[in-house]
């Protein structure tokens, strides 16, 4: 095997996971990514049932998978619920991989302005009782909290997964650079704009956006656009 596809990335599959299933069948990584947004109508294990056993299953979580229960259930509930990354770092494959799930919400934290929130206990506390003691609603539960995205600075990992893109995108965000740069990342994967490209953030940290369906490697090539 080729050590630039021990680990691929995947695009937003929306859906549709067949350009991944035949992209492992064919390269057989040691490791994938699911870089969110997946619309699950089942258990996200049933889409993958093909290469379950083939190769490791990681993923992190988009807006879309906190757009209804059901959504949220088949992907946080599945048998691959343990396999999230989200706001921690995991050795894969030999890489130290962080992941950062879900987006920045304009009730919550939107870059640059300053948090409404510093996290989910100072949300949660200035509610009324009738919210403070029920489940935070599913909307906020997609959001990056401030808090929780700072403590991620002080790990160190190799490269970095988001949903979100960073500011090497028209519509990205600075943070995330950032972030990155703190950590140590040399190398940041991200999903969500469902474009493939390849751009640099602060200290020539290389970003690449996998489009939705699309599958890159481990040196940013798409080897499954996405069409």
């Amino acid at each position: 095997m080729n050590s630039k596809n021990k680990i691929l990335f995947a695009g937003d599959p929306h859906g549709d996971f067949k350009p991944l299933i035949s992209a492992v069948q064919e390269y057989k990584p040691e490791a994938i990514v699911l870089l969110g947004d997946y619309d699950l109508e089942m258990p996200l294990e049933s889409y993958l049932q093909e290469i379950i056993g083939l190769t490791e299953i990681w993923w992190i979580a988009g807006n879309h998978d906190f757009e209804t229960p059901s959504k949220h259930e088949n992907l946080f509930h599945s048998a691959l619920a343990d396999n999230g990354l989200h706001l921690k770092v995991t050795e894969i494959a030999g890489v130290r991989i962080a992941g950062l799930g879900g987006i920045f919400l304009g009730r919550v934290w939107y870059p640059p302005r300053q948090p409404k929130w510093r996290g989910k206990q100072h949300y949660l506390s200035e509610q009324p009782s009738s919210v403070k003691h029920s489940a935070m609603s599913l909307k906020y539960e997609s959001a990056i909290w401030h808090d929780e995205f700072e403590a991620l600075k002080a790990l160190k990992a190799n490269i970095l997964v988001t949903h979100e893109a960073p500011g090497s995108h028209r519509h990205g965000f600075d943070v995330i650079g950032e972030l990155a740069d703190a950590m140590g990342v040399k190398h940041i994967f991200h999903g969500h704009l469902h474009e493939n490209y390849a751009g640099v953030v602060k200290n020539d940290i290389k970003v690449f956006g996998v489009a939705n369906r699309a599958v890159a490697d481990l040196m940013g090539n798409t080897i499954r656009d996405g069409s």
